[in-house]
């Protein structure tokens, strides 16, 4: 599944703060190290379409006093970046700056969608399903040349900006300059490790961060996108249900907010979550109800088969929401596509 798991941390006695600080490290550590694939590993003389492997461990980002105070201090998404080569920085900078560019303007009258995909860790797993994710979301909602994907090597390709939580912040940032926040809407859908305090970021081991329930909800209300769909692919996800749940939005999470959800090995194509729901369900011509339930019920025979404890996918659509999919549906192709890749299940 995916392997942060921190409920560990959050029932914990409170002790010293070394203590907390100590365990924290070694877990995070722990956690990334069984996540990592046996055989997989990357060699310094990696190519440059090979994704930086995790070699050392998840460094402590909380901050404060005391055991609540330091997991309080997740809910300001802490971000990490270190040993980032001058280059490398600038590489990333101008390939962000371009492809938000490269986004088209929104037309008045019309409801614009513009998509944003986001893989917050380098293990391949999550590229290759932001990649392909951006693909279809972008079909399925009529967001062709208003879709950006931010997501590192997959180990065939790097020629996307990289996911981070900067990265996402400033694409949503400039996507809300560019739409109507009035008439358009924004689909975002991430993919990553995650714990019970929000969604992971790990680069290799030169990026590190917490993105939280809390930070998005402001970054939407600061930047007043609330005609939104939100689909976060990750352990624990429904923490952000209560958070981002509006009348004019819906989210969908691949997991109850105590549990993990599956198939996030680094030599996958898909998680369970984003093979059912993206590669399968939302390919076709069916509305998002639908798709949700045809989602769950694969998912929930995977898990069965396997006898994982079911990861119950959560879902919250507002009833404004309901208006505008309605008008987008109306409108995605008729004609289902096949999925792609090596099914997460091993079907």
């Amino acid at each position: 599944g995916h392997l942060l798991h921190m409920g560990t941390l959050l029932t914990k006695p409170a002790g010293p703060v070394k203590s907390l600080v100590t365990f924290l490290t070694h877990y995070l550590a722990l956690c990334f190290a069984i996540a990592a694939v046996p055989g997989h590993a990357q060699t310094s003389q990696q190519s440059a379409t090979q994704p930086p492997p995790h070699t050392s461990g998840f460094p402590n980002l909380a901050v404060g006093e005391t055991r609540e105070a330091m997991i309080e201090s997740f809910k300001d998404a802490p971000q990490l970046e270190r040993r980032a080569s001058a280059l490398d920085l600038l590489t990333q900078q101008r390939r962000l700056a371009f492809a938000l560019s490269d986004l088209a303007p929104q037309r008045a009258g019309i409801v614009d969608t513009y998509v944003v995909t986001i893989a917050l860790d380098s293990d391949p797993v999550f590229a290759r399903e932001a990649r392909e994710a951006g693909r279809v979301l972008s079909a399925r909602y009529g967001g062709q040349g208003r879709t950006l994907t931010l997501a590192g090597p997959d180990g065939a390709r790097d020629d996307l900006p990289r996911g981070s939580i900067d990265t996402l912040l400033v694409s949503l940032a400039h996507i809300a300059e560019t739409m109507d926040t009035k008439e358009d809407v924004l689909v975002l859908y991430t993919t990553s490790h995650g714990n019970p305090t929000g969604l992971a970021y790990h680069y290799g081991d030169t990026g590190y961060g917490i993105l939280s329930p809390a930070k998005l909800a402001q970054t939407f209300a600061e930047l007043g996108i609330d005609r939104r769909l939100v689909i976060i692919s990750a352990c624990y996800s429904g923490v952000f249900v209560p958070a981002l749940t509006n009348s004019q939005g819906a989210v969908v999470t691949a997991a109850a907010a105590q549990r993990n959800s599956f198939g996030c090995r680094a030599d996958n194509d898909w998680t369970f979550f984003g093979d059912a729901l993206i590669n399968r369900a939302m390919r076709q011509p069916q509305p998002l109800d639908a798709a949700l339930q045809s989602a769950q019920r694969m998912i929930a025979k995977w898990e069965s088969e396997r006898r994982l404890l079911a990861s119950l996918p959560q879902s919250a659509i507002g009833q404004e929401a309901r208006q505008w999919l309605t008008q987008l549906e109306a409108q995605m192709p008729q004609e289902a596509s096949e999925p792609v890749g090596r099914p997460a299940a091993g079907d």
